[in-house]
């Protein structure tokens, strides 16, 4: 994606638009992450996909979230084609006092996009 096109899609959230910036969070890490006071939403236009940040103050993040889905085409008898979702992948992130991120993952593909795995890691920078 383009960062000019990314920008122009760019909007702070509203006041009555909230955003569940802790769920998720495991409640023994609560303690040590950095919250947010702005939100800023970045949808694409071309796909099923969406990411959300959140700012301790206007230049410097501390949470993130994304979400995308990957269509692809699938048939049942090769002659009427339709789509299907192939990939998705779900992601939250909090910035830590510390200044790592504690980023949960959350993805599947495959036939049916039903089954998924998901888990948690730390990261020296914000997930992109």
């Amino acid at each position: 994606m383009r960062q000019g096109a990314c920008a122009r899609r760019a909007r702070s959230l509203s006041p009555g638009e909230r955003v569940d910036w802790q769920r998720g969070l495991p409640r023994e890490w609560a303690e040590l992450v950095v919250s947010p006071t702005l939100f800023s939403r970045f949808r694409e236009y071309e796909m099923l996909a969406e990411r959300v940040v959140g700012y301790e103050v206007e230049d410097e993040p501390c949470y993130c979230e994304h979400y995308f889905v990957l269509n692809t085409m699938r048939s049942d008898d090769d002659d009427e084609y339709y789509v299907v979702p192939g990939y998705w992948e779900h992601l939250v992130a909090w910035r830590l006092r510390d200044g790592r991120w504690l980023v949960f993952r959350r993805l599947s593909s495959g036939e049916d996009c039903a089954q998924y795995r998901s888990f948690f890691c730390l990261a020296e920078t914000m997930p992109r």
